[in-house]
């Protein structure tokens, strides 16, 4: 089964991407397609999407950002076809252990968008960081850890863009919020509300064609 926000979502990513590589996207979008919507089990989900990367060396930045894509969809889609308390289960702890160094920390926001929706509420940074994230709390210090780029340029709201990727661009190279710092920031900040301010955006991108294809993931799952 696929989510069809999860495939609205593949959809924006893989155009955005193309508009800075030579990508035939609608071959590509299909075979995203039918590994999302298979049948198959979760792990053997990951093999087949890993070898369409495989396949397509020109897309290999989106690899962990689709595999975020297909840990949600497996959350709002797959589990549906399994017993109740599947996520409780032996099984799915294992699979988490086996796929602990996958994904990126869109996986968190996603998670985010999709309560947001729930609970019909606008997506706002702080809280993101204070509500769902828990930063705040003794217990989440891993979370405070790995936000404390973001906590510290909350600032960054009320700033130009350009401001925006200046900070990314002086983010370590060993932070683990780097590579979606630029568009997650940009996301919270409003600034893709139209196409002249997604110009802008790319303007001040630090990897064109990966900034934007994540701020279109973000924007299609709001």
């Amino acid at each position: 089964m696929i989510d069809p926000k999860i495939e609205a979502a593949l959809k924006a990513a893989l155009n955005a991407f193309s508009r800075y590589n030579n990508l035939d996207t609608a071959s590509l979008t299909a075979r995203f397609q039918d590994v999302f919507a298979s049948d198959e089990d979760f792990l053997s989900k990951a093999d087949m999407m890993d070898e369409v990367f495989d396949d397509n060396p020109n897309i290999e930045s989106l690899r962990e950002v689709f595999f975020d894509l297909l840990m949600v969809n497996f959350f709002s889609a797959d589990v549906k076809k399994l017993e109740e308390d599947y996520l409780e289960s032996q099984e799915w702890e294992e699979i988490e252990e086996e796929t602990l160094d996958r994904g990126t920390e869109l996986l968190n926001l996603l998670l985010y968008l999709n309560e947001c929706e729930d609970e019909d509420i606008e997506p706002e940074l702080s809280d993101y960081l204070k509500e769902f994230l828990l930063v705040d709390e003794d217990e989440f210090q891993d979370e405070y850890r790995i936000y404390e780029p973001v906590i510290e340029n909350q600032i960054l709201m009320e700033s130009q863009v350009s401001e925006i990727s200046r900070a990314a661009k002086a983010l370590p190279g060993d932070s683990e919020i780097k590579e979606i710092f630029y568009p997650m920031m940009c996301f919270f900040h409003g600034a893709a509300a139209g196409e002249y301010e997604k110009e802008k955006i790319a303007a001040n991108a630090i990897e064109k064609d990966f900034d934007m294809a994540v701020l279109e993931i973000l924007i299609s799952f709001n």
